[in-house]
């Protein structure tokens, strides 16, 4: 069975840091691209970032970008999101998601997310 648990999440001020993190289990996690997905409040799923499987290719949204940082560690089975200089609009549900495939974003799994909310 998939296992995706993402953590991290939390109350910050504007212009904070927060550390995402996400432990899989249930699959080749070095095969497979892995992403971070977001939804705020009354609006629809939003790719945040893309990492490919072996972590040589990111990409991501451009109102993050600069700001936020995926990375992976296959060894650990593990997925995280830096997020730098967060804004009251990052204030959302963050969602780690595994790819059907090595390099691109696909929704073929969800986990449960973690709240970041980013409010003074």
């Amino acid at each position: 069975e998939v296992q995706l648990q993402a953590s991290g999440g939390g109350l910050v001020q504007p212009g904070g840091s927060l550390r995402l993190s996400c432990t899989t289990s249930g699959f080749t996690f070095s095969s497979y691209a892995m992403s971070w997905a977001r939804q705020a409040p009354g609006k629809g799923l939003e790719r945040v970032s893309t990492v490919t499987y072996n972590g040589v290719s990111t990409n991501y949204v451009d109102s993050v970008k600069g700001r936020f940082t995926i990375s992976r560690d296959n060894a650990k089975n593990t997925l995280y999101l830096q997020m730098n200089s967060l804004k009251p609009e990052d204030t959302a549900v963050y969602y780690c998601v595994k790819s059907p495939g090595p390099l691109y974003y696909g929704v073929h799994y969800r986990g449960k997310g973690t709240l970041v909310t980013v409010s003074s």
